[in-house]
């Protein structure tokens, strides 16, 4: 009898870490973060959110995801509270709780995506569908329960956190006052939209002490008189490079576009046309690095969150020196001097040229990328294929970085200069990430 019920009981055991294996293999798969990423990517380009905006959505879901992955695996992973000096300890998981923390992290993650995008709930379908791939799997009811619950507790201890950032108060904030005057930036055709956020150097940052910790040098004086000058040869190098683009230079500026909203205008008409903006295409590039060096899950949210990082840090640090700068787009100084009829190969966005936000963004994001995933990390491109864009290949993520800095050359909205310096500037801030970030314990 007694062994019949030692039977018994082994084959309880090996069904149920037969179930608990087959339950993970659908919540622990990098793949599905990497879809729920691409989810909220797609809702953020769905309502126009301007660039320095989503790589805000971006952060928060991902710091998220990734406490609930530290607090499950504390051997491995630190949690970023206190390493960002101002972010709370998060919620401990209850003692004697089974949980899926993977599970977890995902619902966090959408917990927060849903919070900080508008409409507010834009991705309760999807987290619908992600409860029920967990109970399809197999997940036990307790665990169930127990993830959805501790999900939620480190989510809305992160909302509270980021309603302290400063977002709130800048809605409020005083308009950019335009000031027509040479060398200083005022609207571009064929928006003439007013100043984007001309406060978002304001906004608190993660790892940097303060919007203008990592300075630029000041841009080269307006002198269109002397051709001689930085300035004068600096303009026209914008537009000798876009009067004389090559196919591969067409393709390279059209890949790095990333207008989250470009109005088209032909006669009378005009409608706008929608891509993902630089922090959801580095976003897109960080699933890449996961996918190709088959990361696990809880390395593919570690990178994830580390790029989020820099990206939002890289942005505050970028826009805080454009107000500074206030310096005039290309496009404003050929039309008035030498071509009225000239335009840039895309479309100029609105706000000041100096520095260059993609030099900036873009090389922050490839040196944690390049931290987290290795360097010379060749890779292809896909992720603007949705949009009609071929693919293009890369020897690194830093290769990529400075062929996203020059495309804003040959694309004809910044000067050479202010992708240079941008580039600069942005490894600092990639640099700084990395070593202020202890979050994989080695």
């Amino acid at each position: 009898m007694k062994r019949f019920l030692l039977l018994i009981a082994c084959i309880a055991a090996l069904v149920s870490s037969c179930k608990k294996a087959d339950y993970q293999k659908v919540t622990h798969n990098p793949e599905l973060y990497r879809i729920t990423v691409k989810k909220l990517n797609d809702i953020v380009l769905e309502n126009n959110f301007p660039p320095v905006i989503a790589s805000r959505n971006y952060v928060y879901a991902n710091i998220a995801a990734y406490e609930v992955i530290a607090a499950g695996d504390p051997k491995h992973y630190r949690s970023l509270a206190g390493q960002i000096k101002h972010m709370p300890a998060m919620p401990k998981p209850e003692k004697g709780k089974d949980i899926d923390f993977q599970f977890a992290s995902l619902l966090s993650f959408c917990y927060v995506g849903n919070a900080v995008t508008f409409p507010e709930g834009s991705m309760f379908t999807y987290v619908d569908e992600l409860k029920q791939k967990a109970k399809d799997a197999g997940m036990p009811s307790d665990v169930f329960e127990n993830s959805v619950t501790y999900s939620d507790s480190v989510a809305k201890a992160i909302m509270r956190w980021s309603k302290k950032d400063n977002y709130a108060q800048t809605r409020s904030a005083s308009k950019y006052t335009v000031v027509r005057k040479d060398g200083r930036w005022i609207p571009t055709p064929p928006m003439y939209a007013q100043a984007l956020e001309p406060h978002w150097g304001e906004i608190r940052p993660m790892v940097l002490d303060s919007a203008s910790q990592i300075p630029a040098p000041e841009p080269p004086p307006y002198n269109m008189a002397d051709k001689n000058s930085v300035f004068y040869k600096s303009v026209m190098d914008v537009k000798g490079k876009v009067d004389s683009l090559t196919t591969d230079q067409t393709h390279m500026v059209d890949f790095w576009d990333d207008n989250a909203f470009k109005l088209n205008v032909i006669g009378h008409a005009s409608f706008a046309t929608k891509k993902f903006g630089p922090a959801g295409h580095w976003m897109n590039i960080a699933g890449i690095g996961s996918k190709m060096t088959n990361a696990d899950f809880n390395t593919t949210v570690a990178a994830y969150t580390k790029a989020s990082i820099a990206l939002f840090d890289a942005f505050i640090n970028c826009w805080y020196i454009k107000y500074q700068s206030n310096s005039v787009r290309p496009e404003t100084v050929i039309n008035k001097l030498i071509d009225p009829d000239w335009k840039p190969h895309i479309q100029t966005p609105p706000f000041p040229e100096y520095i260059s936000g993609h030099a900036v963004i873009s090389a922050a994001a490839a040196e944690t990328l390049t931290d987290s995933f290795g360097d010379k990390k060749a890779y292809t491109d896909a992720s603007e294929s949705e949009f009609g864009i071929p693919p293009r290949s890369f020897k690194s993520f830093r290769d990529a970085a400075r062929e996203a800095s020059m495309s804003r050359v040959y694309g004809g909205i910044h000067y050479k200069i202010a992708c240079d310096i941008g580039t600069q500037t942005g490894i600092k801030i990639g640099d700084l990430v990395n070593q202020k970030l202890q979050m994989k314990i080695k």
